[in-house]
């Protein structure tokens, strides 16, 4: 991957509408190559797919909880089972494996705290393995981009 093809995937993720038109020209590059590398970054998997990013607070959950998650042990088992369930929980957007006191950190998203506390009971609760839970509330979001900074 160049320069160029970091250009092409900034500007996606600023805009995943532009037309291919307007993409070359914002990278300047003539439509054909623009065309051509996009469908090479997206066939080669760099570019996984394209979606809409949503007002959080608009569209129901406008409630953030970090939750700090560490397992009673680490055999291979427990861990693919409890990866396996985390991915079908719909509340839990990201979960990512960790150094530090905790084996896994999510991001959750709910409507209020009282959701909030039923998802801990049933959901949380109920993954096979968990030594502790540890949450934190996000009362504010200083900054959230989905732009990639330059590598170098």
């Amino acid at each position: 991957m160049d320069i160029k093809d970091r250009q092409i995937i900034r500007e996606l993720q600023k805009n995943g509408r532009l037309t291919n038109l307007e993409l070359a020209e914002r990278v300047n590059l003539s439509p054909s190559p623009c065309l051509r590398r996009l469908r090479n970054l997206e066939n080669a998997g760099v570019i996984k797919g394209y979606t809409a990013l949503i007002d959080q607070k608009a569209y129901g959950v406008p409630l953030t909880v970090f939750v700090s998650l560490a397992l009673e042990k680490h055999s291979k088992e427990t861990v693919r089972s409890f990866e396996e369930k985390v991915d079908e929980i719909d509340a839990i957007l990201d979960c990512f494996l960790t150094t530090g006191e905790a084996d896994y950190m999510l991001r959750v998203v709910v409507p209020d705290l009282e959701v909030y506390e039923s998802f801990v009971r049933k959901e949380l609760h109920a993954l096979p393995g968990i030594r502790s839970i540890d949450t934190k509330f996000a009362y504010s979001v200083v900054k959230s981009t989905h732009v990639y900074p330059d590598a170098k």
